[in-house]
């Protein structure tokens, strides 16, 4: 009997063994084509600070502050990287309420192996994000390069990822406010490029002017590194905006596409603009420009076409270069490597444009369901000055209370003699 029951069954035994594969499949959601690409892109993120940022900034600088420039992003990386797993993850991407997470993630708790965010391991989003969170406090050091303490550059950036970086993060990506409202920001327009742009400029006032700026002239140390350093976070770029598609797809192929056209637009318009302007192009005025389409192409990375993508860099590369040519000077405000002139204010232009190329119909990703154009470039106006209001004013308060503490500046003869001596006891160059 059972010998027969055996042959009976057989038919449908094999069959159960040849679906069982498939149904192990179905309930194992890891995609290893799509962890391979996004640990490529968290050490692409990461190389553009370090070193692409960091010889992005020391070349701009004098040639007495070249090491600190350096020193600080460096320093800012590990920092971060501590602050991450100690508590910033759980702020930014807990559940906590709709302005901040809460602390259920605090030390990695419950990041281990086998954990899993959407289609990979969630130890490589979360290292993912930290690539981000290192990257946005080191683009405000532009802003008041060659006259910050060291040790108020820590406190300060310490402090700001806290209660800055952090909630404006979980606004946008980790269910807050900003995000279920259908504020737009594929790669951080709003979370890294206002947000670090606003801290500068209000770090750069509160500080004041380097002495002897304007009238003196601070001229870059070697613009060689700052090409190099421009070159490298084109590259790296590549990671952080295609990489936030978190998925090796064709978004992420769209958006790796749309920041080589809008860098090259971006390039060119600063380019050709300043060659009208003052009769001969720079390399500075070159890689700024490529700069500015690529932080302006942050926000909209994953939702338009090339054509979009060419706009886009058109006028990021204009709009940045009338505000550090035009504006600044205006104004008379020392933001010592345009951090605010290029991040903040591509920032805002990407995310604004954002809403108006994502239509379908200008060969976007299309608007969702029952949102015009002009309900979505509101949205987007909603995310920008929310950020502009709470970083600001968040910004103003630490660095006052730093100020009153510990003084933020160094004093007048050590601005004289140079960060890299006085702070350091180190040369960048020997000469």
């Amino acid at each position: 009997m059972s010998n027969f029951l055996f042959k009976a069954c057989s038919p449908i035994l094999l069959l159960l063994a040849a679906i069982m594969p498939g149904i192990a499949g179905a309930q194992d959601a890891l995609d290893s084509g799509d962890t391979a690409w996004m640990l490529t892109s968290t050490a692409l993120v990461l190389f553009m600070t370090i070193p692409g940022l960091s010889l992005f900034y020391a070349g701009m600088v004098r040639a007495k502050n070249a090491l600190s420039v350096m020193m600080q992003c460096f320093t800012i990386c590990c920092l971060m990287t501590v602050l991450w797993v100690l508590y910033l993850y759980s702020l930014a991407f807990s559940d906590g309420s709709a302005f901040i997470g809460d602390l259920s993630m605090a030390f990695m708790s419950g990041v281990g192996v086998d954990s899993l965010s959407g289609t990979i391991p969630e130890s490589v989003f979360s290292m993912f994000q930290l690539t981000f969170a290192i990257i946005t406090p080191a683009l405000i050091v532009g802003a008041f390069a060659e006259r910050m303490k060291f040790s108020a550059m820590l406190w300060f950036m310490a402090i700001w990822v806290s209660v800055v970086y952090a909630p404006v993060c979980h606004w946008v990506w980790g269910g807050g406010w900003l995000g279920e409202m259908g504020v737009l920001d594929f790669a951080g327009g709003t979370v890294v490029h206002i947000n670090a742009g606003i801290a500068g400029l209000v770090a750069a006032i509160v500080m004041g002017k380097r002495r002897g700026y304007p009238e003196s002239p601070m001229k870059p140390s070697n613009l060689v590194l700052t090409m190099v350093g421009a070159a490298m976070l084109w590259v790296g770029w590549f990671g952080f905006n295609a990489g936030s598609e978190l998925a090796a797809d064709g978004v992420a192929g769209m958006a790796m596409a749309v920041t080589q056209v809008a860098t090259a637009a971006g390039a060119l318009t600063w380019m050709f603009a300043e060659w009208k302007s003052h009769g001969k192009p720079s390399a500075l005025g070159l890689v700024s420009g490529a700069v500015a389409g690529l932080v302006a192409i942050t926000p909209a990375s994953g939702f338009v076409g090339p054509m979009g993508a060419l706009a886009i860099g058109i006028a990021s590369g204009l709009g940045c270069y009338i505000s550090v040519v035009k504006i600044k000077r205006t104004f008379g405000y020392d933001d010592s490597l345009d951090a605010f002139g290029v991040h903040g204010i591509g920032g805002i232009i990407g995310a604004v444009l954002t809403g108006v190329f994502v239509d379908a119909g200008l060969g976007g990703a299309g608007l969702a369901d029952g949102v015009t154009m002009a309900a979505q470039v509101g949205k987007q106006f909603v995310g920008i000055v929310a950020t502009i209001v709470y970083c600001g004013i968040v910004s103003f308060i630490i660095l006052k209370v730093l100020d009153n503490v510990i003084g933020l500046r160094v004093s007048e003869q050590d601005e004289q003699e140079g960060l890299d001596l006085v702070l350091h006891d180190e040369q960048g160059y020997n000469m």
